[in-house]
């Protein structure tokens, strides 16, 4: 399974949705379905543009675990 950890970053440096629609130009619902980690698949742009806004890498972002 995946893990998005958008929301650890997002608490982080104190960011929310919106902040994060403003800042990356991403749609509310693509940031909200990766906060709650409720996305069933991630564009690359998306990907490129939340790496990019919280300096980290994509394995950093996403994760993998044995959880089901």
């Amino acid at each position: 399974m995946i893990k998005c950890n958008l929301s650890v970053y997002m608490g982080r440096d104190r960011k929310n949705i919106q902040d994060v629609c403003s800042e990356t130009g991403l749609a509310r619902n693509t940031v909200a379905n990766l906060y709650y980690d409720r996305a069933s698949r991630v564009d690359y742009n998306t990907m490129g543009k939340l790496c990019k806004m919280f300096h980290c890498g994509v394995g950093d972002l996403f994760e993998f675990t044995d959880d089901v």
